[in-house]
């Protein structure tokens, strides 16, 4: 349960920054998680957002687009993904969705929507062709990830509707759909983190076999090296959550420095 603990501590800390900069006057991080300050003085804006400001014909300033960078190259060389899971409060409640189907013994194949995990790339280029045709920001316009923020940040009684949607959603009509199948800004963080350096790394003589690891992950079609070869996992659409580590037994995973451990086995 590290890693765990660790990514709810980041997730909430993050969240208790922002609303008390709104509350209470502290500057450590003021804004949301779409455009935000560091100490008055560092902005931070999300490139995805930006990008599909910039597509639509908008103006943007020049410190929103040093912030875009700042948050592109920070999420593009750290791990794949690592905002879905580390950062983005829509995870936190899928996970509890995800907890709920367990403890009420949801058959887990059950769902009302089936769809290919390829369509939020779909959505993606949808998000970024619609964005540029329309003249405004098509996902960032009914983000349910910036309504939910929001609505923490600034304590806004929307926030249990939001919510409960999220969590309706993830229980009866598509597990883990919201973030493995739908999200396009999660699809754009798969593309630019591919040269991320930080990955799961799995150690095959340490390996059981005992599978803990593809039955907890919520992206499992990137664990194809388990008990075949030891390798880091490659695809990038891995949210680098460690829950595979987590419920590891036999020590066969670890976060690794992709190009060191490449240095190393060599």
């Amino acid at each position: 349960m590290k890693v765990l603990f660790f990514r709810r501590f980041i997730q909430i800390s993050l969240l208790v920054l922002f609303i008390s900069s709104n509350y209470y006057g502290l500057s450590l991080l003021k804004g949301d998680f779409s455009s935000s300050l560091i100490l008055n003085t560092i902005p931070l804006s999300d490139p995805f957002a930006v990008l599909q400001l910039s597509l639509a014909g908008f103006s943007v300033g020049l410190s929103a687009i040093f912030g875009a960078f700042i948050v592109f190259i920070f999420y593009a060389l750290i791990a794949p993904r690592a905002f879905c899971s580390w950062v983005c409060p829509v995870n936190l409640f899928v996970d509890i969705a995800f907890k709920l189907r367990q403890k009420l013994g949801f058959e887990k194949e059950k769902k009302l929507l089936n769809l290919s995990k390829k369509t939020r790339y779909f959505l993606l280029l949808f998000t970024l062709i619609f964005s540029f045709m329309l003249s405004f920001a098509a996902f960032e316009s009914v983000s349910y990830i910036g309504l939910l923020a929001r609505a923490i940040i600034f304590l806004n009684s929307s926030v249990f509707g939001i919510i409960l949607c999220i969590i309706v959603f993830e229980m009866f009509i598509m597990q883990r759909g919201i973030c493995s199948h739908l999200c396009p800004l999660g699809a754009f963080y798969a593309i630019i983190s591919r040269f991320s350096f930080i990955r799961v790394a799995h150690d095959l003589d340490h390996c059981t076999k005992c599978n803990k690891c593809k039955i907890v992950c919520p992206e499992v079609q990137v664990l194809d090296m388990i008990g075949r070869r030891s390798d880091f996992v490659k695809n990038t659409e891995c949210i680098s959550c460690g829950r595979c580590i987590d419920v590891c037994d036999d020590n066969a995973l670890k976060f690794s420095i992709r190009n060191l451990r490449r240095k190393n086995e060599n």
